[in-house]
């Protein structure tokens, strides 16, 4: 029989890592939640939560699991309830314990929910003796109460639903996917896609925290994870505790998605020679030149050729290999260092008229619901222009200066075509709260570039303080960071130490 535990109401022992978005509100002293300072309407008192043994298989048999129940609305907290999947793994020393830390995903379209037992396993004892670690499935993201658009097998390839123009630069094809999937989504996501957003993402956090007996909570955002946890850090920023957010989003609030999709021109300016020095290395097996200087050349020749000339991959999605599909797998490859041979190996075999097998793909039912999911995070969070005209001159230019994206960071997405207006201005970063973010960034990201960063840095003002690490890929603390920075993210967590000032990290 399997056991369950109680989460216990609140205690002053129950205090801390519950990780980033949701507003300012003096009021600590009860567990009901204020959405925010807007006059909004109050969270019902929190569900406690019942632990027990996690569904299949995780990595690590401490790791338990709950559901809570959240209003499908934040503003009418007694009208429709969805089910968020969350997960922990205690305190390895409750002495020593001082509160939760939140997991906080990349994506949108990530879950947490096995993090505990995977990368949280690889913070030092010291931090895992402090907190709980926390995961969760976001709204709409299974186990949670799950969405899915049903779309047709070709819209789910990633280089559809990401729009690369057509190789005479024209947007016709990518407004037609926008209107296919954006209709699939309005016929098929039903009230919950409406509901999905990034500011509702950080109010499911504040019901998370109060469910676990939490008055603060502590945090490690990744990547999409980073604005969740900004977002959360503004709206309750007299809830947080300890604040990380590493690999950091441009926060623009006019423009959100649109700014980080715009940032892989950078991103991609920023990483590819690093890869050059890679691909050319003597002794490489997968050497693609001789020399750095010609790895760039040489990969814009192949994109165009295979622009024109494209080659069958059976079994894949799409079955051929085009440019816009050697584009994608670049951007792909230099997330991660390690990714490096795929792009070299594809482009070795397309300059000899072959492909290698293309990479297994998730199911397809994850798929739906990843693509559903992120799908209406990126277009519920803004309204995007709705003309291709309001596109074209950018792309153009972007083609022009950019050629390793191809025009595609500025273009339109399915969001040109979304039929649901946002229903909540996009949340603005400021410096008011407690001095208590420490924000880490590697110095050659392809996704968050340090160019947008420092733009949350410079939002952020005195509340944070930056780590810029000499490092290449996406994911910096314990992953393709260094170990200086490592080593001042995890003094921080563990003791509450932060640099005095932002700091370089060679």
């Amino acid at each position: 029989m399997e056991q369950s535990t109680r989460t216990r109401a609140p205690q002053s022992r129950r205090n801390a890592a519950y990780v980033t978005f949701v507003a300012a509100t003096a009021a600590l002293a009860g567990l009901t939640t204020p959405l925010a300072a807007s006059g909004s309407p109050q969270a019902a008192p929190p569900q406690l939560l019942e632990w027990t043994a996690c569904d299949g298989t995780t990595a690590d048999p401490r790791q338990q699991c709950a559901t809570l129940r959240v209003p499908l609305d934040h503003a009418d907290p007694a009208g429709p309830q969805i089910g968020l999947a969350v997960s922990r793994i205690p305190s390895e020393q409750p002495g020593a314990r001082r509160g939760a830390l939140f997991l906080i995903p990349g994506g949108p379209g990530g879950s947490s929910l096995n993090d505990p037992s995977g990368k949280g396993q690889k913070l030092p004892q010291e931090v895992r003796d402090r907190y709980d670690l926390i995961g969760f499935a976001p709204r709409g993201m299974a186990p949670s109460t799950s969405l899915t658009c049903g779309l047709d097998h070709g819209d789910l390839a990633v280089s559809k639903l990401r729009p690369w123009p057509a190789p005479d630069g024209s947007l016709t094809g990518n407004f037609a996917t926008a209107r296919r999937v954006s209709d699939a989504c309005a016929r098929n996501g039903g009230e919950l896609i409406k509901h999905i957003d990034s500011a509702t993402n950080a109010r499911d956090l504040d019901r998370i925290s109060a469910a676990l007996g939490e008055r603060k909570l502590s945090a490690w955002g990744v990547s999409y994870g980073t604005y969740v946890g900004a977002v959360y850090s503004r709206l309750f920023p007299h809830r947080t505790d300890r604040i990380v957010l590493d690999s950091n989003d441009n926060p623009d609030h006019t423009r959100v998605q649109r700014a980080w999709l715009a940032a892989y021109e950078a991103g991609a300016e920023d990483n590819f020679p690093e890869f050059a020095k890679w691909a050319s290395a003597p002794g490489n097996p997968d050497r693609v030149a001789r020399t750095a200087a010609e790895v760039r050349p040489l990969f814009l020749r192949l994109a165009a050729r295979l622009d024109h000339e494209p080659l069958p991959r059976p079994g894949a999605n799409p079955p051929r290999v085009d440019g816009n599909e050697l584009r994608q797998t670049m951007l792909n490859s230099l997330h991660d260092p390690d990714g490096y041979p795929t792009l070299a190996q594809l482009i070795n075999a397309a300059r000899e008229g072959t492909v290698p097998p293309a990479p297994p793909a998730p199911a397809e039912p994850v798929l739906q619901n990843v693509t559903a999911v992120a799908t209406a995070t990126v277009c519920n969070d803004l309204a995007w222009p709705g003309s291709p005209a309001a596109y074209e001159k950018d792309v153009a230019e972007s083609r022009a200066a950019y050629p390793l994206t191809a025009g595609m960071p500025r273009n339109g997405t399915v969001c040109a075509a979304w039929p649901f207006p946002p229903k909540q201005a996009p949340v603005r970063i400021t410096d008011r709260g407690p001095s208590n973010v420490l924000l880490v960034q590697n110095e050659r990201d392809v996704a968050t570039p340090l160019s947008g960063a420092l733009k949350l840095r410079e939002a952020f003002g005195r509340r944070a303080v930056m780590v810029t690490v000499n490092a290449t890929g996406h994911r910096s603390y314990l992953d393709n960071g260094n170990a200086c920075g490592d080593r001042l993210v995890s003094r921080f967590l563990a003791t509450g130490e932060r640099p005095e000032q932002d700091t370089y990290c060679r």
